[in-house]
């Protein structure tokens, strides 16, 4: 039987120019699924499951949360951290343009504009993450201590 080929995402690439190890995982994307879905998908714990969300300030500045896919960002602890008034999710019209991807298959990695990224601390502890690969229905396992060899993130306490 033939393999499925996998056509190449801008955060495959990301990671890949980063030297990071990962494999590709697909799974049926359905709206509105979420992590709840993938994670069953995969057969893996929801908390591995990682997700992106974008959040814009009162400026309309925009910045990147990760978070475990059974947990919520905070986005009062957050906007503390980063001296701004409030923060909440960024509207796909805000995002698209700055982050290349749309939305279901947001990827930290690869960003078309650099990005301020926060990741909850805890998620250093997961023994492998799968993290969005770029594209709807895509996900990427990697060892999450190379986040930081891809990015420049900051981790943080943003859990709610």
């Amino acid at each position: 039987m033939a393999k499925e080929k996998i056509s190449v995402t801008a955060a495959m690439r990301g990671l890949r120019d980063a030297k990071v190890d990962f494999t590709v995982h697909q799974y049926r994307y359905q709206e509105r699924g979420g992590t709840a879905l993938s994670s069953t998908s995969l057969g893996v714990s929801e908390s591995q499951v990682i997700k992106t969300i974008v959040l814009e300030d009162e400026s309309k500045s925009l910045v990147v949360a990760l978070m475990h896919g059974d947990a919520e960002v905070s986005t009062k602890k957050l906007a503390r951290l980063l001296g701004v008034k409030s923060l909440s999710p960024a509207a796909s019209s805000r995002a698209l343009p700055q982050t290349g991807y749309q939305f279901g298959g947001t990827s930290p990695f690869g960003l078309k504009r650099r990005l301020p990224v926060f990741a909850q601390r805890s998620i250093l502890r997961c023994p492998l993450i799968y993290i969005n690969g770029g594209r709807r229905g895509t996900l990427v396992a990697m060892d999450p201590q190379d986040i930081s060899r891809a990015l420049e993130v900051e981790f943080v306490e943003i859990k709610a």
